[in-house]
């Protein structure tokens, strides 16, 4: 697992990465606008369920790009992707909102900006 661009959630009796991949950021995209309408649209639900089928597609979401992205490295070996449907069956409304926050966690860490500095000697540095 890729914890630097993932968080983890427990479906069922399975653990899942979450993981904001290009191809789910243009997903979200066709859906929201973009990544800065999402958190608007979750807090603006007009109703529960609009919101429980929102985080409910995001989490399908968000679960399946790791398994595509296994299943790209793996060919010989695919796993079957996630449905909304096992989603919804294998989890209770107060999971759904504790999963959020890892959601949360794996937006954060796919569109966090890893900047490292690189050491250089100062053009003005005596040679000697």
């Amino acid at each position: 697992m890729d914890n630097e661009r993932s968080a983890v959630i427990k479906i069922g009796d399975k653990e899942y990465e979450l993981i904001l991949s290009t191809r789910a950021t243009k997903e979200i995209a066709k859906r929201y606008g973009g990544l800065d309408n999402l958190g608007e649209k979750l807090m603006r639900s007009e109703n529960f369920e609009m919101a429980l089928d929102e985080i409910i597609w995001l989490i399908t979401l968000l679960a399946n790009q790791s398994i595509l992205i296994h299943n790209l490295r793996n060919k010989e070996k695919p796993k079957d992707l996630l449905t909304e449907e096992e989603v919804e069956l294998l989890t209770s409304p107060l999971e759904l909102a504790v999963y959020k926050s890892a959601i949360t966690e794996a937006m954060f860490k796919g569109t966090a900006r890893n900047i490292e500095s690189e050491y250089s000697e100062s053009k003005n540095a005596e040679v000697g």
